[in-house]
C-alpha cells in the first residue's frame, strides 16, 4: 500500500459568495501551521485572495492552490470563487479535485450559487461534506440549512454533529460519531461528555446517522438491529464508504471567523473524503497529467497547473501533449502555496503542481508518456454572454493590448477576444459585467495597458430553422489567370451539436486538396455571422457536389465560392437570432413581492417558482433575457429600498421574439450605414 497516496487529500472548498468559504480556508491554514496569524478577507489580508482585484473587492476571483498537513495527512486545497461570473474557475477545479467541502451560511442556507456549484460537483461525481458556517450569527438555524440542502439540492444531508447553542450562545458541537461534546476555548478543543439536556436529541440523531450508512457495513447493521454497542472505527468506516459512494453528505458546523469547528472539519476531510488511492491512481504506471489552469507569473513566467493521475513526473523530462501531438519539456516543477512557490524535483500521482517551461499546453490538455499515449477528459469552457469594446489611449497601448489579451485568454478560457474590422475595435466577451471589469483592471495594473471598457452588449447568436440546398459558381476573369470554383452544399439545423462540416464529394469533382480550404472558409464565415453579424451556432453544412477548372481553380477561388455559397444558402434557411437567457434567483421581503414581479414582467421575464423563506422573505426563481437585465442591481435596490438581493447566471440561448429581432436588425443596418458614411 502506498502510504503517501493513502494520506493525500485533494479537495476544493466551494460556496455561494459571502458564505465564508475563504475565511474557512484561512482558518485551516492557521490551524495546520501554514500561517502564523489569521488572514482576514475584510481587511484584504487573506492568503488565498492574493490578487489586487480580490483584495479590493473582498471576493475570490481566481482559484488558488495551497498544501498543508494535518495528522500525518497532506491536504491540497483549491479555494474557488463564489461569484457566478467566475464559474469557469469552479468548473476546472472540480475537474481535478477528489473531494469537496461545501460551505453554507447558517442564516442563508442553500443560496443560488450553492446550487450551481453543487450541480457542477454532481457532473464530476465528486464526494463531498458540508460545513454550516456562521453558527454564531443572529438567525442561524442548523436544521433549516439541512432542510434546504435536502429540498433544493436533493442531497442526503446527514448531521455528523449537533450544535451546542446557537447565535451568540454558540459554544461548540456534539460529535455524533464519538458521542462527545467539543467546546472551543481560545483556539483549543475541550472534549467532554454530552450535556444532559442534549443527550436524548443527540442519541436520536446518531441513530439516524447509523441508519443512513448501515447499508455499507453488514457488521454495523447486524449490531444495530441487535441493539449492540457500535464502535467508533466501525461507524467511521461505514460512513466513509457511504460518503465516497455519494449516498450521504456528512454535515458539520461551526463559526470559522470565531475559530470554532475548524479542527473537527479537518478531521472530517481526512476521515471521509477520498484519497487518490480510492480513485485507483497509481504512481508506478506510465505518466499522465491534466493541465487545468495556466497563469502568467512575473517572476517565473508561465505556470501550468497540473493534476498528476499516474506515474512520476520529473523536472527536465519530456512528455507528449496528447491534444496537440507535440512533446513538451518540463523545466521546473513547483509546489504552490497560494502566491508562494517551492521547487521540487518530481511529482507523483495524486499531486497538484505547477510546471514551468511548457510552450503549447493549455487548459484541458493531457500530458502523458510518449510511449503510452492517453487522453483524459477535457474541460469545457462555458459560453460567453456579455461583450464590450476596449478603447486604448495611444498607439503604444494598442501594440501591448493584443499581447496582454492573448495571455489573459490562455489563463481564462471563458474570455474570448475578436477584432471588429468595420468599427476597428477590439471586442472582449465573458461571463458577466464583473468578469470584464476585472479583465480591464488587470490590463491596467499587470500589463500597464491604459484601457477603457465600452458599454456592455449582449452576445447574440444566429442559426437556421429549415434546410436548403445551394448551388453557387464563382467565375472571375481579369486579363491573366482567372478564378473558377463551383460548390453545391446543403445547410440544415443542427440543434445542440454546434457547427458540423461533412464532405461527401466523390469522383474528384472537387480535388481533395481544396476541401480543407472550403471547410476553413465555411467555419470563418459562420464565426463572423451571416444574418446579423453574430456568430452562427448549430448549423450542419454538407458539401456534396461542385466542379473545378484545371487552370483557373485555386484554394482562394474555392474559399471565396464557399463563403458566397454559404451566405446565400443561410439566408434561404429561415435564419433567426438567439439571445442568452439568464436564471435569476431573487430574495426579497414579502412587502415588495408585487413590485419585484411587475418589474421582472417588464423585462420580458418569466417567474418559474416562488417559495416562502423564514423572516417574511420570498425566494423567486426567474428566467429573463440578459439584454433586459443590465443595471438590474440598481433597479432592485431602488424598488426594495436596498433590502433584496439576487444572483444571476447563464441558462440557455433561446430564439429572440420577432418584434425584438426586427429592432436588432434595424440597429445593425444603421450601424453599417454609419460605418460606410465614416469611411
Amino acid at each position: 500500500m502506498d502510504i503517501r497516496l493513502k494520506n493525500t487529500r485533494n479537495i476544493g472548498i466551494a460556496a455561494h459568495i459571502d458564505a465564508g468559504k475563504t475565511t474557512t480556508t484561512e482558518r485551516i491554514l492557521f490551524f495546520t501551521g501554514i500561517n502564523r496569524k489569521v488572514g482576514e478577507v475584510h481587511d484584504g489580508q487573506a492568503t488565498m485572495d492574493f490578487m489586487k482585484q480580490e483584495q479590493e473587492r473582498g471576493i475570490t476571483i481566481t482559484s488558488a492552490a495551497i498544501s498543508c498537513s494535518w495528522n500525518s495527512n497532506t491536504i491540497n486545497i483549491i479555494d474557488t470563487p463564489g461569484h457566478v461570473d467566475f464559474t469557469m474557475e469552479v468548473e476546472r477545479s472540480l475537474r481535478v479535485i477528489d473531494g469537496m467541502v461545501a460551505v453554507f451560511c447558517a442564516v442563508g442556507g442553500v443560496e443560488p450559487q450553492s446550487e450551481t456549484v453543487w450541480n457542477q460537483a454532481d457532473k464530476y461525481k465528486v464526494p463531498r461534506i458540508a460545513f454550516i458556517n456562521k453558527m454564531d450569527r443572529q438567525g442561524a438555524d442548523f436544521k433549516y440549512v439541512i432542510k434546504t440542502m435536502k429540498d433544493n439540492l436533493g442531497a442526503n444531508a446527514v448531521p455528523f454533529q449537533m450544535p451546542i447553542g446557537k447565535e451568540e450562545e454558540f459554544q461548540g458541537v456534539v460529535d455524533l460519531i464519538t458521542m462527545k461534546a467539543i467546546y472551543h476555548i481560545d483556539n483549543e478543543l475541550n472534549i467532554t461528555e454530552v450535556p444532559t439536556n442534549l443527550l436524548s436529541s443527540s442519541q436520536a440523531a446518531r441513530d439516524e446517522l447509523i441508519e443512513s450508512v448501515s447499508d455499507f457495513s453488514d457488521e454495523l447493521m447486524e449490531k444495530y438491529l441487535e441493539g449492540e454497542e457500535i464502535g467508533v472505527d466501525l461507524l467511521k468506516d461505514a460512513a466513509r464508504k457511504a460518503t465516497l459512494a455519494g449516498s450521504v453528505v456528512p454535515v458539520f458546523c461551526g463559526s470559522a471567523f470565531k475559530n470554532k469547528g475548524v479542527q473537527p472539519l479537518l478531521d472530517a476531510v481526512c476521515d471521509y473524503l477520498p484519497s487518490p488511492m480510492d480513485l485507483q491512481m497509481d504512481d508506478t504506471g506510465p505518466e499522465s497529467a491534466l493541465a487545468f489552469k495556466v497563469i502568467n507569473d512575473k517572476y517565473v513566467g508561465e505556470q501550468t497547473f497540473c493534476r498528476i493521475y499516474s506515474g512520476v513526473i520529473k523536472a527536465g523530462q519530456s512528455l507528449l501533449n496528447a491534444n496537440t501531438g507535440k512533446n513538451e519539456r518540463i523545466g521546473r516543477i513547483l509546489r504552490i502555496h497560494a502566491n508562494k512557490r517551492e521547487d521540487i524535483e518530481s511529482a507523483k500521482a495524486g499531486d497538484i503542481v505547477a510546471l514551468i517551461g511548457l510552450k503549447n499546453t493549455t487548459t484541458g490538455n493531457t500530458l502523458c508518456c510518449p510511449k503510452n499515449p492517453t487522453l483524459l477528459e477535457n474541460i469545457k469552457a462555458p459560453q460567453t454572454v456579455v461583450s464590450c469594446s476596449i478603447k486604448v489611449e495611444s498607439k503604444s497601448d494598442r501594440e501591448k493590448l493584443s499581447k496582454a489579451l492573448h495571455k489573459l485568454c490562455v489563463e481564462d478560457p471563458s474570455l474570448t477576444v475578436c477584432y471588429d474590422d468595420e468599427i476597428e475595435e477590439t471586442i472582449i466577451s465573458g461571463m458577466g459585467e464583473l468578469h470584464l471589469e476585472v479583465i480591464i483592471d488587470r490590463l491596467k495594473h499587470e500589463f500597464n495597458v491604459k484601457a477603457e471598457l465600452g458599454p456592455p452588449s449582449v452576445a447574440y447568436r444566429e442559426t437556421i430553422t429549415t434546410a436548403a440546398d445551394q448551388d453557387t459558381k464563382h467565375v472571375k476573369q481579369s486579363g491573366g489567370k482567372g478564378q473558377y470554383a463551383h460548390t453545391v452544399m446543403k445547410l440544415e439545423p443542427n440543434p445542440g451539436k454546434g457547427i458540423e462540416f461533412i464532405n461527401l464529394i466523390k469522383g474528384g469533382v472537387i480535388p481533395k486538396d481544396f476541401i480543407p480550404a472550403i471547410e476553413k472558409s465555411i467555419n470563418t464565415t459562420l464565426k463572423k455571422g451571416v444574418y446579423a453579424d453574430f456568430p452562427a451556432v448549430d448549423v450542419k453544412v454538407t458539401l456534396f457536389d461542385g466542379s473545378f477548372h484545371e487552370v483557373d481553380s485555386s484554394e482562394m477561388a474555392f474559399k471565396t465560392c464557399a463563403s458566397i455559397c454559404l451566405k446565400q444558402g443561410f439566408l434561404k434557411c429561415g435564419p433567426i437570432l438567439k439571445e442568452p437567457i439568464m436564471s435569476i434567483s431573487i430574495m426579497t421581503p414579502d412587502e415588495y413581492i408585487g413590485d419585484v414581479i411587475s418589474d421582472i414582467n417588464r423585462r420580458r421575464g418569466k417567474v418559474e417558482e416562488m417559495s416562502s423563506l423564514r423572516n417574511n422573505l420570498q425566494k423567486i426563481k426567474v428566467k429573463a433575457p440578459l439584454k433586459e437585465m443590465f443595471g438590474y442591481a440598481n433597479a432592485l435596490r431602488t424598488i426594495t429600498s436596498g433590502r433584496a438581493n439576487f444572483n444571476m447566471e447563464f441558462s440557455s440561448y433561446n430564439a429572440v421574439p420577432k418584434s425584438v429581432e426586427t429592432g436588432l436588425l434595424e440597429e445593425m443596418r444603421k450601424k453599417h450605414e454609419e460605418i460606410r458614411t465614416l469611411n
